[in-house]
Order: C-alpha cells, then structure tokens, then sequence
C-alpha cells in the first residue's frame, strides 16, 4: 500500500459552501476501512471548522488556521505552529477599517479588498509576515506558516512521509501542501 493517507482541503474540495455531503463522508469513512490516515488541511479557524462540520473526528489530525494550529479530534489536543498575531497588527488593520477579520492562534483573516491595508500594515510595523489568498479570503500568517508546514507538522505526528500522502486541493492556499504530497490532484471546480 503506497499511500497511506489522504491529506484534503476542507472549502470547495470536501465542502460545498461550507456543506459536507452525506456520500463524501461515506467515502470518508471507506477510505478509513481500508487501514488508510485521513488529515484535514484547511485555512478555516477550528471553532467555525466545528460549527461547519461535525465529523471531524474521522480525521487522524486536521490543520487549521492554513497551517497555524494542529489539532487532534480524538484528544481534543491542539499545538500552535506559528507565533501569535501581533495586537499592533490587529489595532492597525481595525484603524484602517478592516471590520470583517477574525483573530487566531497564528492567523489574521480577512477578505478582498482588504490585502493592500494588510500588506501596508505589515511593512509599516516591520513584521516577517505574509498574506496568503484562498479566492476572496486574505489570510496573515507568520512568514514560515502556511498548509505545507502544517501538513508537515502532522505527518510527523503521525510518524508519516510525503511519499505516503496523496493530497487533494482547489483553491491558490493548496498548493503548498499539496506540492508536499507524493500524489496530488485538484477537483474538477479548482
């Protein structure tokens, strides 16, 4: 058995507006029959994740935050990989009208028009931090954070290579983890 794991996005891959149909997670559950891992990979924060989704406890590991948090759906573990967002970061965002952000372990999430105020925000203070896009979504993250490094932080978990790990993405945030994955494919609607 060459791939012993499926690493998968979460919005527009597994999820129809925000929706998991009943024969995915079927297929989910197969998947888990046949002695295969499941790693969720997803730019969402875990409590929206929770409230979208009720069945993440068919995931071994399920990484949130684009790659800024771990966490473990049996344990209810979670470890933090990226550093926490700066408050000058934040107060500077909200001054320059930035209304619709949220806040998160390691991220700052919000939505187009908002990335020129992010990335003049984030030279004006000096910080090593990137916007990352997924569609409309604008997400700032530590400089070393994104699906890749968090797909990587939960291979390790799980004692697992990329070679093993067949990934499947959509959208710009994916290919990070997915270029990780020894097999990769993008849904008919990427």
């Amino acid at each position: 058995m060459r791939y012993l794991a499926l690493a998968v996005d979460f919005g527009g891959t597994l999820a129809k507006n925000g929706k998991v149909t009943k024969k995915t997670v079927t297929a989910l559950e197969r998947l888990l029959e046949s002695g295969r891992r499941l790693i969720l990979v997803t730019g969402r924060e875990l409590p929206a994740l929770e409230q979208q989704f009720d069945r993440l406890d068919l995931f071994d590991c399920v990484v949130v935050e684009n790659g800024g948090l771990l966490y473990h759906p049996k344990t209810k573990a979670e470890m933090v990989l990226g550093e926490e967002p700066p408050s000058e970061l934040v107060e500077a965002l909200r001054a320059r009208g930035v209304k619709k952000m949220t806040v998160g372990h390691s991220i700052v999430a919000t939505v187009r028009p908002h990335e020129t105020a992010a990335l003049e925000v984030i030279q004006e203070l000096g910080l090593e931090w990137q916007i990352i896009f997924n569609k409309e979504a604008v997400m700032l993250l530590p400089a070393s954070v994104n699906k890749e490094s968090g797909l990587r932080a939960a291979l390790d978990a799980l004692h697992l290579s990329p070679h093993n790990v067949a990934g499947v993405g959509e959208a710009e945030n994916d290919h990070a983890f997915l270029s990780l994955c020894e097999g990769s494919a993008a849904v008919a609607n990427a």
